[in-house]
């Protein structure tokens, strides 16, 4: 696979024009360096001629001394230079971190269900790594360096044209194997960033169920799995290397050439009477020179080579495009106050992230999502209607659909057929001419797992939104009647939290996160109830935050148990993807040929499994 420079180009305009000060003070320091680079085989050849002729003991001390001073100059600027250089490298590679991280989290769910968080991490962190001598050294040392090689070229012409000339003709031949052996390693290294990430992805999954694999008995197989992906990482590491030696063997025959070619040249012209012995050693000088950059130059292309791999599989990685389209916002529902929700006629299945194959009229391929009627669907026509303030208990056995019908509400993934509705008084829009950022403030989502983050309690309730005050967030607490649980913290909201809520049982977690639903202040609330998470001690707490919580609020609560059912107003039974009954609570307990009684003799924690 061959990246074209206009990729490189992009990249580096797009990351490095904004930092383009430190840009300018970078370009000045390069070129500080090449002119003292120059200047030194002068100073030489003087000192040299001097020596040949009258010997003059001051001019050969103050050429001693420029040179030494240049030396000097030369070695701080290029400190200078490679300070700036690593500045702006890093500056650029955390930008590009920062929008591939955006960008992932705007991408759907059927993109992160068919990707492992450790491969997600190599994407945005290891090949954006491999990224970062790409900025930080391709203008210190492939820019640099060929302006390096033009002023050496230029001093050849200015002694003697036929002497610049046979160089010239070196120099660009040079170039031109490196710039053809340039693309060979790409596809090595892509494909050992590919294997890398797959790696990660491997470790993540066996690291996070490290319990189950040891309970198991399953470790022989995850260490041998291991051990193929260690083998596959290594062989392919180790071929793209190989490809990179090819390139720099080559480069070093050319430089054992280049300085062979300016010995023997200066040799001549000296035994011919045309150049003086100092002149000589200038040649032999310039012309060692003019191996350093294109030496320097190759070893950059084997970073530009990885730079290539990383820069291909994050140009694959920004072209995906998400399946929910963001629109403009135009539609809004009025903020605060219950929402009423309409399903009306909805199906939905389930894709796989990769796209179908298919051609065009002109028999072009092209990747378009497949038709509903060939991936399996999830919910057959769904129709209902909830009146603001109503509590819908949504019942159903596991896959049949419940968890489902609550994320396209919340627009994780969109409605293959029909649409979703939310309206409040006159003012009613289809989710999906909301924009993504007001429909998920209007209607909040409280998950069987609930995510925590190594942080301080106040910044896992607001999402680390520095605007919400901590007066408010102590009054929610207070209204939620969490009071007693808030005052066990050891240090209130400044209280730090492991990742993943160690240290917290699963009611305190849940108690977490509805007060982070209550910050938000939804019209519509969707519990997945977690009944089988809770502990003794917090049970009386969770239930007095979502009575709490739905007050005044439609809710749509995943019941698993009958305290939880006999909160609703109306109930919903689901199979198969079917609604098989929908109605008022009270009507359907009191029918003895309804599911539901059926349900409340036998006990839902019985039959809902």
């Amino acid at each position: 696979m061959k990246i074209p420079l206009k990729a490189y180009w992009n990249l580096l305009r797009d990351y490095l024009v904004p930092q383009w000060r430190w840009a300018l003070v970078l370009t000045v320091l390069i070129l500080a360096g090449i002119g003292l680079q120059l200047t030194s085989p002068q100073i030489m050849r003087r000192f040299i001629d001097t020596t040949q002729g009258d010997g003059d003991a001051g001019v050969l001390l103050r050429s001693a001394l420029a040179f030494v001073g240049v030396a000097l100059a030369q070695q701080l600027s290029a400190l200078a230079a490679t300070w700036v250089s690593e500045n702006v490298g890093w500056t650029a590679t955390n930008e590009l971190r920062a929008d591939l991280t955006e960008h992932c989290l705007r991408l759907d769910m059927s993109f992160h269900n068919t990707h492992t968080p450790g491969e997600m991490i190599e994407r945005v962190d290891g090949d954006v790594n491999a990224l970062a001598n790409f900025f930080a050294q391709f203008a210190q040392q492939v820019l640099g360096n060929i302006l390096l090689l033009v002023g050496v070229l230029i001093s050849l012409f200015v002694e003697d044209w036929r002497v610049g000339a046979v160089f010239a003709l070196f120099a660009v031949a040079a170039l031109a194997l490196m710039l053809r052996l340039r693309g060979i390693a790409v596809p090595h290294w892509k494909a050992e960033r590919e294997a890398s990430a797959e790696q990660f992805g491997f470790l993540e999954e066996r690291l996070a169920g490290t319990e189950d694999i040891r309970s198991s008995g399953a470790k022989d197989y995850v260490l041998r799995s291991l051990y193929v992906l260690m083998r596959s990482l290594m062989e392919k590491t180790r071929k793209a290397a190989l490809m990179v030696s090819i390139m720099v063997n080559s480069s070093m025959v050319l430089f054992a050439i280049g300085n062979a070619a300016g010995l023997a040249v200066g040799a001549y012209l000296f035994l011919d009477g045309r150049i003086t012995i100092g002149t000589a050693v200038l040649i032999g000088w310039y012309a060692s020179m003019i191996s350093w950059p294109i030496q320097r130059i190759a070893n950059q292309m084997q970073e530009l080579q990885r730079a290539g791999a990383g820069i291909a599989r994050i140009r694959e990685l920004l072209d995906v495009r998400t399946r929910i389209d963001e629109c403009d916002g135009e539609c809004a529902l009025p903020t605060g106050g219950a929402l009423s929700l309409t399903f009306d006629h909805v199906t939905f299945g389930y894709q796989d992230a990769k796209k179908a194959e298919t051609k065009d009229e002109s028999g072009k391929e092209q990747e378009t999502d497949p038709p509903p009627e060939k991936r399996e669907i999830v919910l057959h026509d769904i129709s209902f209607h909830l009146e603001p303030g109503t509590i819908l208990g949504l019942l159903g056995r596991t896959g049949s659909g419940k968890t489902t019908l609550t994320r396209l509400v919340f627009r994780l993934y969109d409605a293959d057929q029909g649409a979703v509705r939310l309206s409040q008084g006159k003012a009613m829009a289809d989710v999906r001419e909301l924009s993504l950022g007001d429909l998920r403030k209007r209607v909040g989502m409280v998950t069987q797992n609930i995510q925590l983050f190594n942080a301080s309690v106040r910044d896992n309730l607001t999402f680390f939104d520095n605007s919400i005050p901590d007066e408010h967030i102590l009054q929610v607490i207070h209204d939620l009647e969490l009071g007693e649980w808030f005052d066990a913290l050891p240090h209130g909201l400044d209280t730090e939290l492991e990742s993943g809520g160690g240290g917290l049982s699963a009611g305190e977690q849940q108690l977490l996160a509805f007060t982070r639903i209550f910050l938000q202040d939804p019209g519509l609330v969707i519990l997945d109830e977690a009944s089988s998470r809770l502990d003794p001690a917090t049970e009386h707490l969770i239930e007095r935050a979502v009575d709490r919580l739905v007050q005044d609020r439609t809710a749509i609560v995943i019941a698993h148990r009958l305290g939880t059912v006999q909160r609703a107003d109306q109930i919903m039974i689901l199979d198969s993807g079917q609604i098989v009954e929908y109605g008022p609570r009270a009507d359907l307990a009191a029918d003895v040929d309804s599911r539901f009684y059926h349900l409340l003799q036998t006990g839902l924690e019985q039959v809902l499994v």
